[in-house]
């Protein structure tokens, strides 16, 4: 408290550049998130470290880490700068309704699956809120990459976020047409797999999709090979349908065709369901209204449903 009570009135945006730089590790990422230029970033670190006579940042021509007194300052400004725009966006939001921008980054079938069913009643109730959302294949850093929150499976949300949970278990079927069993034949155990023709999933960073299947605990990791890569997996049930070979797919993507008989299933026992969906944050920035608002709806829906 002795600082503040001594600081100037530039201080409470120092200590936000501050905190971006250190979230980011990058003074033109803080420098986009806050709307102001690099070189007013740096000065402002400069005057900071100028003033409390202490070197916050290491920084080289290609990276940028906090010191030792760099991570002890952030840590113990964190939750008291989010207190401090919590005050006051509640004091600004006279009809305290949320409002303004938030950036989400989900993959297409996350998107379709959780956002999809709640956007028009979303907009009705909070029309003062702009939901940005990005789809992407790739895991994201959400924070680097300026976004407010993240939508994946809990298995691949990193460890040091906030995650909430707003979707069912998920379970991934083996699918192909009835012809294609009919003329190739049914496979029993994961290795018979390996003389068929799958369809296989590439994601957006290149990487192979590897299949994994389980049963009473054993678990077996199946490097799919046929005819035909794919990076879209609702093409991957057509391309199934067509009777190309099997795909591997989320099982509400197939329901359909598996009801109307233009897929069947096999391997069933070795696909046990899985944590679904997680909606994550990171705990270390300020939840907006807006971003609050998505997360109550999206989990009175799950809790509904």
């Amino acid at each position: 408290m002795k600082i503040i009570h001594q600081s100037k009135d530039n201080d409470l945006s120092s200590f936000t550049a501050f905190l971006a730089v250190a979230a980011h590790r990058s003074f033109r990422s803080a420098a986009d998130e806050l709307n102001m230029t690099p070189s007013a970033i740096s000065h402002a670190i400069k005057v900071l470290e100028r003033r409390l006579n202490v070197r916050l940042f290491n920084r080289t021509t290609r990276s940028v880490s906090l010191t030792d007194a760099g991570e002890r300052l952030a840590s113990k400004l964190r939750p008291a700068m989010a207190s401090i725009e919590e005050a006051i966006q509640e004091l600004e939001s006279d009809d305290h309704r949320p409002k303004g921008v938030v950036r989400i980054n989900a993959s297409e079938g996350a998107i379709r699956l959780v956002l999809r069913p709640v956007l028009a009643r979303f907009f009705r109730e909070y029309p003062q809120v702009h939901l940005d959302i990005v789809s992407d294949g790739k895991l994201s850093d959400i924070v680097a990459d300026g976004f407010d929150a993240g939508i994946r499976l809990a298995e691949a949300v990193p460890r040091d976020m906030v995650a909430v949970s707003v979707s069912k278990d998920v379970r991934f079927a083996v699918v192909a047409s009835p012809r294609y069993f009919e003329q190739r034949g049914y496979p029993k155990v994961p290795h018979d797999l390996h003389g068929h023709d799958c369809i296989r999933f590439r994601f957006e960073s290149g990487a192979i999709y590897r299949w994994e299947l389980e049963r009473l605990g054993v678990a077996e990791r199946f490097n799919a090979s046929g005819p035909l890569t794919l990076t879209d997996q609702p093409m991957m049930v057509d391309a199934a349908i067509d009777g190309i070979g099997i795909a591997f797919v989320p099982e509400h993507l197939a329901a359909d065709a598996l009801k109307d008989g233009r897929l069947k299933r096999a391997l069933e026992d070795w696909c046990p369901a899985q944590p679904g969906l997680c909606l994550y944050y990171s705990g270390h920035r300020h939840v907006s209204s807006g971003l609050r608002a998505l997360i109550n709806m999206l989990t009175e829906t799950l809790s509904d449903s």
